[in-house]
């Protein structure tokens, strides 16, 4: 299993790593890190912004090296910052050049690489076929190229990351393994079997995906891979191509905190569509969220045998009403405090929660109250607490919720809850790892064959708007990750200093479930991070392209700023508007190119073209 307790934390036991003066993994802290997205050969600007991101708290600063003159010009860059007294870690990002890989050892504590282009040619999304003997003289090739990579980063006192991409997997990986975590497994293991051949620790791994389900199966199977041949380097976290706002917190929280409540991760970036500075306190704020989790007392729980981390599959349930049965999870907003008025494209949730304050609604939107204020009214639902059982099984509401936590489950209850008919359970957490309790209770009602559908409902504890969306992301996200809920429930504590807007949280809930997969209701974009290597204002673009997309419910639109990861990392994606030289675009359908070098000021149309065509394209005044 890729963690020793699924109901406790444990933070995964790993190799420490020397990387300058701050070195990873072990019992050294989580680290954080950004990446500058100006020109390498700009040395100046890569100063100025390096220090930027380093004044904001980061442990370790990225710098992208496309060819053998950026990567020798680190060494100006790195010069500047030690005669300005910052002594943070340089780490040297390299894609398709393995010289350039040479030549960055020379100069900064870390090179990362990527296993899917370092060796491999350039993807093409070509069919391969290989007998066994074509395939060894392929992994041949690698070993030829990389171990002596390996001895100079040794002779220099240089780290390493293995970066696998799910964007660029090579055609070699993917005709054998297919576009799955599997593959990236296997990517990333024919590099780490080498290191561990050399005796060459000073060691980091990544699994980026754009997809966060892709992401955590990618990391989960790549740990239990390590840990059957013994491997324990540390990793890096991070979800590609998250975006910029409030989608890229959630998505991000939903990828790299489910598996920190896992244990798991040794440093993190949180990749931004906005200036890398503002990455860093996004991703020290996501640690310590964690961390005041870590600590819960053991759960005597066992686990479910069948349960499979591996692979995304929701916890089968009964239909009642509009939960469970498969059925998308539902949102439940609570209008206590706050009266609900929509406006033109607000998301709508399904249901709202009214307390004992039972009145007609102009919205049509079905309430639930209290057990004790319901007398029958239509539109109107009951919930009920374990004290009041005997009243929910002689309710003659078409549907009746139980708000109920892991310290009220027992095996003879469970069962008896089973009979009753038209339930539905409103699971609440008692202690302050939410996520481990709640997966306690879901791993029981596993063990006891239970079926009844279940709403996830937690009440937020943030303290602002950023930090609501990133505790959202934690606690609801890892959950739903391992396939569990039917619905969610997500509102401010009533004690709290700070209470987010009703539409907020009905968007950050909305916004949780479609960062799982589990519920489409908005556009989606796949936008970088930004870098050197990027070929136009990603800022600016982004916004352009949301002003004139974001009504589209549930396409996914790439934006990249360069190739190296465009095609690949987009390919979930339905449209693509990818860089491909100074002023100019190439537009995708899926992971073909079907119009190259566009000039920027005539792309957007295009892309809106290339939207129409093909049927996706609705106008505002029609939704």
């Amino acid at each position: 299993m890729y963690c020793p307790d699924l109901f406790r934390y444990n933070r995964r036991i790993t190799t420490p790593v020397r990387i300058g003066n701050t070195p990873l993994g072990g019992s050294n802290p989580i680290r954080i890190q950004s990446m500058t997205n100006t020109s390498t050969m700009d040395t100046q600007g890569s100063v100025a912004q390096s220090k930027r991101i380093i004044d904001a708290g980061a442990d370790y600063v990225r710098l992208t090296a496309q060819g053998v003159r950026e990567a020798e010009n680190l060494a100006n860059i790195r010069t500047a910052l030690r005669s300005d007294g910052y002594d943070t870690p340089l780490v040297a990002d390299i894609h398709f050049n393995p010289k350039a890989a040479d030549a960055a050892a020379l100069t900064v504590e870390k090179v990362r690489i990527n296993p899917g282009n370092y060796v491999d040619p350039s993807k093409s999304f070509a069919a391969l076929e290989y007998t066994e003997e074509a395939y060894a003289q392929e992994l041949q090739k690698i070993r030829d190229r990389f171990v002596p990579f390996l001895h100079l980063c040794r002779e220099k006192g240089v780290a390493i990351r293995i970066g696998v991409n799910h964007g660029s997997l090579s055609d070699r990986i993917l005709s054998r393994y297919g576009d799955t975590p599997a593959g990236m497994v296997e990517s990333c293991m024919e590099f780490l079997r080498l290191c561990v051949e050399e005796h060459f620790t000073d060691v980091a791994i990544s699994m980026k995906s754009s997809n966060v389900l892709v992401m955590v199966q990618a990391v989960r199977l790549l740990v239990d891979r390590m840990n059957a041949e013994d491997i324990h380097f540390p990793l890096h976290l991070g979800v590609t191509e998250a975006g910029d706002g409030e989608a890229a917190r959630i998505k991000s929280s939903v990828g790299i905190g489910s598996l920190l409540m896992d244990g798991i991760g040794d440093t993190i970036r949180v990749s931004l569509s906005e200036d890398p500075e503002l990455e860093v306190p996004v991703a020290r704020q996501l640690v310590q969220l964690v961390e005041d989790r870590s600590k819960t007392t053991a759960i005597d729980v066992k686990p479910f045998p069948d349960f499979d981390p591996y692979s995304f599959h929701r916890r089968e349930t009964d239909a009642v009403g509009s939960f469970g049965g498969g059925q998308v999870p539902v949102v439940v907003a609570d209008v206590t405090s706050e009266d609900l008025i929509f406006t033109k494209g607000m998301l709508k949730p399904d249901f709202v929660y009214v307390g004992e304050s039972v009145t007609a609604r102009p919205d049509g939107l079905v309430q639930l109250c209290e057990a004790k204020a319901w007398q029958g009214q239509p539109s109107v639902l009951p919930i009920f607490e374990t004290a009041e059982c005997k009243l929910l099984e002689s309710s003659k509401a078409p549907l009746k919720f139980l708000r109920i936590s892991l310290e009220e489950f027992s095996s003879p209850f469970l069962q008896h809850l089973k009979t009753i008919p038209n339930l539905v359970l409103m699971l609440q957490s008692k202690q302050m790892n939410t996520v481990a309790e709640l997966r306690a209770a879901f791993h029981t009602l596993l063990n006891e064959g239970c079926r009844i559908p279940v709403v996830l409902s937690l009440r937020s504890v943030a303290k602002d708007p950023e930090e609501e969306q990133l505790l959202a992301g934690l606690e609801l996200g890892a959950l739903l990750i391992d396939g569990f809920g039917d619905g969610v429930f997500w509102n401010t504590a009533p004690h709290n200093a700070f209470r987010s807007k009703l539409a907020d949280q009905v968007s950050i809930m909305f916004g949780v479930l479609q960062s799982t997969r589990m519920r489409v209701s908005k556009t989606e974009y796949i936008s970088c991070p930004s870098c050197g290597r990027t070929l136009f204002d990603l800022q600016k673009v982004i916004a352009q392209i949301k002003e004139r997309t974001s009504h589209l419910k549930g396409l996914k639109i790439g934006i990249m700023g360069c190739v190296v990861n465009g095609p690949g990392e987009m390919a979930d994606a339905d449209y693509g508007y990818v860089g491909a030289g100074r002023g100019q675009v190439s537009l995708y359908k899926g992971q073909h190119c079907v119009e190259r070098s566009i000039p920027t000021e005539m792309a957007l149309d295009k892309l809106i073209d290339l939207i129409t065509v093909h049927g996706d394209w609705k106008d505002p005044e029609q939704l």
